[in-house]
């Protein structure tokens, strides 16, 4: 290890962290914005839930470097853009998070919609104001382990010029450097646990009862 380097490569190393971060969540949070309203289609029509789970298990089966490799061509961009990761692991995140909405209001218990319609709520009030605050926390499980993952396939871009921390791991290999690879390591690992942190704290802030619920 030379520490030095570190302090000299400190505003590179700063520059990809930020990249990093953000080809991560935005496509979560893009992801995400697509699977609610498509997964709440799935569940109020049960017969279209096979046809969204087998294409959104085929776009998750496409190796991520294949899938950074060929959008380009259908996309019209450079290979070297950044809106191709954030486009490929949007795919990733929406086939998952699809699948947990969709189990998120299916355990929501068929009384509590049925008194939320007996005391006279509309279908959109209901959805908003009582399936999905149930849901809630199998949506957000979903959301951590897409999330960890997400962070993860990051890196991956790097094998094609734009992959955030792993251009760090990139160049240690191809020089037979190890510091870049450390602290590239270091750095995937620590935001990882941070996000992941960040997302349960803010999960028990939005769902108190489930909290209590556990406590009793």
């Amino acid at each position: 290890m030379k520490w030095d380097w570190i302090g000299e490569n400190a505003g590179t190393i700063e520059n990809l962290l930020g990249q990093h971060l953000c080809l991560a969540f935005l496509p979560v949070a893009i992801g995400l914005a697509i699977a609610l309203p498509v997964g709440m289609l799935a569940v109020r029509h049960p017969r279209l839930y096979p046809s969204i789970l087998m294409t959104g298990g085929i776009l998750y089966s496409v190796p991520s470097l294949a899938l950074f490799i060929v959008l380009p061509s259908i996309l019209g961009t450079r290979i070297l853009d950044p809106i191709n990761i954030i486009v490929a692991l949007t795919f990733y995140a929406m086939a998952l998070l699809i699948r947990s909405v969709v189990d998120g209001l299916r355990s929501v218990p068929d009384h509590v919609t049925q008194a939320a319609s007996a005391i006279g709520y509309r279908r959109y009030r209901q959805l908003l104001q009582v399936e999905l605050p149930i849901a809630l926390p199998v949506i957000a499980s979903g959301v951590r382990v897409v999330t960890v993952s997400t962070i993860s396939l990051v890196s991956v871009g790097a094998l094609i010029g734009t992959g955030g921390l792993g251009e760090l791991f990139t160049q240690g290999f191809q020089l037979g450097f190890l510091t870049p690879i450390v602290v590239g390591g270091v750095l995937s690992v620590a935001i990882t646990l941070l996000a992941d942190g960040l997302l349960l704290f803010v999960q028990r802030i939005l769902t108190p009862w489930a909290r209590a619920g556990s406590v009793r």
